[in-house]
């Protein structure tokens, strides 16, 4: 009882109080489960939740997680990560690095499935594995004893960058095999992060309490977390100026100076690595096999405008896929629009048009589907009255639930054009273009063109950082001149963060773990 009373002495005199941070999330997470993630939805939940063998501090700098340290060999291409001691799950039991193995290896089993298995080529055996063509045994991934992970690569690689996503998650492969596809219910999901899941209420919000049994977890101030659906981002916004959110996902399509004068400092817009862009199914006609039509669309669409009046929260026009600031490379732009003023462009995507084989008789009708969002439905809108004006294409919106769109998109039967975007999960070229040389589940185009593959593969190939920074925007100016997405504008990270909210830090991927953040005490 002692023990007890000074502990609420003490935080009472603490300048910090331990209460619930109530954060906007966007859509309804796809999944729980951190090796079927795909999404910033889940993947904000999921660094919760989990703490994979590297982690992020809150400048998005690596630090160690699970891993107290780790070396490589003098070729690169073996990584050894040595566990701190007495790991936990939230439920007690001991973690140690077969564990470790054994999710990598389920990670990589064909029969999970993992979207983003394809970003970790590098990993011996890791593609074999995933297609089926090697049993799960062989994958480049072992532990010699309890407290010791190695990794072997085919190619040099910067691996830890790599282990920070949700993939390189360690699931309790126990709760799969109970509880299958449900392991990730509440009661049911056992993490090793600073946060267990606690309540979720489907497209309402999910709660994470604090984990006693995580490593640091005395250093975690914020006994529980709510992430809130938020695919309105006008509600959002409202319920934030109300005072039931501490930080938003997202900031509704606002004029800027308005906003600032509202919200001050709360206004948060910082550089982010990322591109959004439409994308064609390029499978199905009317796009598969008519690069004069893709281009045309292309053409017609003025970013200025999209920028300046749509989005208008920084953001900038872009014709390329790789956004600027990763370091070492020069991002790409489609040669087209080089030196030519939209008028121009405009002309020239009629002239297209008409050699496409449509007309003001013959109007291509096509459809844009894009996931519930006002921003999405606001830059459909924009894009749509463009296509309409400029060229006479009569265009259908179509908005879907996130999971329904995400399937949509994947499955490459009844899209057209879709919404797409791309947030750097590492800051490296290699990360936006990776996708588009296989026909892997985030390959959402169906993109193929063995140009574009042989110049990523030799990148992986090239002997110096710089050689293949050069092969991968040869890949990327593939990818453009064949027109196979439009490219709209790089992102900035927007969000509205309470003045209670302290040490929340802007960072180049936009990471933000609750574990990192103090809220302050009421007066």
């Amino acid at each position: 009882m002692r023990a007890c009373v000074a502990l609420g002495v003490l935080l009472m005199s603490s300048p910090l109080w331990a209460a619930q941070l109530e954060r906007g999330n966007g859509p309804e997470p796809a999944t729980l489960d951190a090796h079927k993630c795909q999404e910033v939805a889940c993947g904000n939940i999921l660094r919760d939740l989990y703490e994979g063998l590297v982690t992020e501090d809150a400048s998005g700098k690596l630090i160690p997680g699970m891993a107290s340290s780790w070396d490589v060999s003098n070729n690169g291409l073996r990584w050894t990560f040595h566990l701190r001691p007495g790991l936990r799950w939230s439920n007690g039991q001991p973690l140690d690095a077969p564990q470790i193995v054994a999710s990598f290896q389920r990670a990589f089993a064909p029969t999970t499935a993992a979207p983003f298995g394809e970003l970790f080529d590098a990993l011996k055996n890791a593609s074999d594995v995933q297609a089926g063509k090697l049993p799960v045994r062989s994958l480049g991934v072992s532990a010699p004893n309890r407290s010791t992970v190695v990794f072997e690569l085919n190619r040099a690689a910067a691996l830890p960058g790599l282990l920070i996503l949700p993939i390189a998650m360690p699931v309790y492969l126990p709760a799969v095999s109970q509880y299958g596809s449900q392991h990730t219910l509440p009661g049911r999901l056992v993490s090793n992060g600073p946060y267990m899941l606690k309540a979720w209420t489907p497209q309402a919000n999910l709660t994470l309490s604090r984990n006693a049994s995580f490593h640091a977890a005395s250093s975690v101030s914020i006994d529980s977390v709510r992430f809130h659906v938020t695919e309105d981002a006008s509600a959002e916004l409202q319920r934030f100026a109300a005072g039931d959110l501490h930080i938003t996902e997202v900031v509704p399509p606002q004029p800027l100076d308005s906003l600032r004068r509202r919200f001050g400092s709360q206004l948060r817009i910082s550089p982010y690595i990322g591109s959004f862009y439409l994308g064609f199914n390029l499978t199905k006609p009317p796009f598969k096999d008519n690069a004069k039509l893709r281009r045309a669309l292309s053409m017609a669409v003025d970013r200025s405008i999209l920028t300046k009046y749509v989005t208008g929260l920084g953001e900038t026009p872009a014709f390329g896929i790789v956004p600027p600031g990763i370091d070492g490379y020069t991002p790409a732009v489609a040669t087209w629009s080089v030196g030519q003023s939209q008028a121009q462009l405009n002309a020239e995507a009629k002239r297209l048009y008409r050699e496409a084989g449509y007309s003001a008789s013959r109007p291509l009708e096509i459809e844009i589907r894009y996931n519930t969002s006002t921003p999405h439905r606001r830059m459909a809108l924009a894009v749509a009255s463009m296509w309409r004006d400029t060229l006479g294409a009569k265009v259908r919106l179509r908005n879907e639930e996130w999971k329904v769109f995400v399937s949509n998109r994947k499955q490459r039967v009844i899209t057209q054009v879709f919404r797409g975007g791309w947030i750097a999960d590492v800051p490296d070229a290699r990360n936006f273009l990776a996708a588009y040389a296989s026909d892997g589940p985030l390959n959402w185009s169906g993109f193929n063109n063995a140009a574009f593959t042989e110049r990523v593969a030799r990148s992986d190939r090239a002997p110096n950082e710089k050689a293949r920074n050069l092969w991968l925007h040869a890949a990327e100016l593939r990818l453009l001149n064949d027109d196979a997405v439009i490219p709209l504008y790089y992102y900035t990270s927007k969000h509205l963060v309470s003045d209670k909210v302290l040490n929340y830090n802007a960072n180049a991927l936009d990471h933000h773990g609750t574990r990192w953040m103090q809220l302050k005490e009421p007066r």
